[in-house]
């Protein structure tokens, strides 16, 4: 209990020394500031966008697998690159022996004219597709009815458009029905597809005119019967390292490449990306944090004078006190108290000019999501104590450590 009234009564005279002395006070524990501001702000903008991006790879798809042809190096100029283009066959055995995949459609880019009610454009994206591909792309069918495997399985001439089609080639809203003629052949509209606008980042953020046809379609307009790439669905996010090890297993063993060849192939992961993103964002705040608090040990400093500077102007009082009974403990701690509460000061002054800035930064779109981690804020805190504490330590022990007789002779 003595000790309780005691420190409360330090706490209340390192205030009143802070009061006493307003402008030094706040010079003082500018340094301070500025670290903590810095600080919360960096930690804050790096959440906001770590956030940001996620959602988009969320909305994109993170269970996503890529799987693409590739030319090698070595055979640059010599054969086309649609010698090692994936072939339909590919694609099934990664489906039939992939443990991991759960899913996968191959995507067919098919060029060429598309006229719809006498208007003729050349820029419409055409894919062939499986009836998978509904699931993979999380895209539903908002009229009519998906594809199926009796579409594929017997070449059937229907298509899926998005409403971005609708507008541009001046559709009824319901154009179940209506004729879509794709390099001369004739399709009919059977649903139409949602449009899903994934941002820049993604390919997206202008959305156009999409139609879909059957995979087994598509390819009839290509006698080479090579595809553009596969769009596969792992089981669980947690699967991603072995889905590219079995993937590239099954290639490797269909295209008979010996261990010194090169890969013909390549199989990209998003949540690999979303892994790497999430290290990269880890580094980068653990670097900034470490690298702007720089400016908290500077902060220190300060500290550390101002109280030296404390301790030379009040050794009368040191003395005085002293010599009524005060021991070197209850000096030292007046002196540490007063060191520390100048520091939590400015750590609280620095939190709020950090959620001014967040306020700031969340203007942009990227950084919409920005916000002050309570972690962020009790580190600051504590930090600022401990900054308190281990500048403030030497003025305070010097203080306690003054001859009463010698401070009360002290002019």
């Amino acid at each position: 209990m003595p000790f309780i009234r005691l420190l409360t009564q330090t706490v209340f005279l390192a205030f009143g020394q802070l009061w006493a002395n307003k402008l030094r006070s706040l010079l003082t524990t500018l340094g301070i500031i500025i670290g903590v501001a810095a600080v919360v702000s960096i930690v804050a903008a790096t959440d906001g966008m770590r956030v940001y991006v996620l959602d988009k790879f969320a909305a994109f798809g993170a269970k996503k697998v890529f799987i693409d042809g590739r030319l090698p190096r070595s055979k640059w100029g010599t054969v086309p690159w649609q010698h090692y283009d994936l072939k339909i066959h590919e694609v099934q055995a990664i489906i039939d022996h992939a443990q991991s995949i759960d899913k996968i459609t191959p995507v067919i880019r098919v060029p060429g004219e598309v006229t719809i009610a006498g208007l003729t454009k050349n820029d419409a994206s055409v894919t062939g597709i499986w009836p998978t591909w509904h699931e993979i792309e999380n895209r539903t069918v908002t009229q009519g009815r998906p594809f199926s495997r009796i579409d594929d399985e017997e070449r059937i001439q229907v298509c899926l458009i998005n409403d971005k089609t609708i507008e541009e080639f001046n559709l009824d809203r319901e154009p179940l029905g209506d004729v879509v003629t794709i390099r001369g052949r004739r399709f009919t509209v059977v649903g139409v597809v949602e449009t899903k606008d994934l941002g820049p980042m993604f390919g997206g953020g202008q959305s156009r005119a999409e139609i879909f046809v059957p995979a087994s379609v598509a390819l009839a307009a290509n006698p080479r019967g090579w595809i553009n790439m596969a769009m596969a669905q792992l089981k669980s996010t947690d699967q991603a390292d072995d889905a590219v090890a079995e993937i590239k297993f099954i290639l490797r063993k269909m295209r008979q490449l010996r261990p010194e060849d090169e890969e013909t192939y390549d199989v990209q992961v998003i949540q690999s990306f979303i892994d790497n993103f999430n290290s990269v964002a880890r580094v980068i705040t653990v670097a900034a944090g470490g690298i702007v608090a720089i400016s908290l040990v500077v902060g220190g400093v300060g500290i550390m004078n101002i109280m030296l500077v404390s301790v030379s102007e009040r050794t009368r009082e040191i003395g005085l006190r002293k010599a009524v009974g005060a021991r070197p403990e209850v000096i030292l701690m007046q002196f540490l108290v007063e060191a520390v509460a100048l520091c939590i000061l400015g750590g609280g002054l620095g939190l709020l000019v950090a959620q001014a800035g967040v306020f700031g930064i969340r203007q942009f779109e990227a950084l919409s999501q920005a916000a002050v981690p309570l972690w962020a804020v009790l580190l600051a805190v504590l930090f600022s104590a401990f900054i308190g504490v281990l500048f403030g330590m030497f003025p305070a022990i010097k203080a306690s450590r003054l001859d009463p007789i010698e401070a009360l002779r002290h002019e």
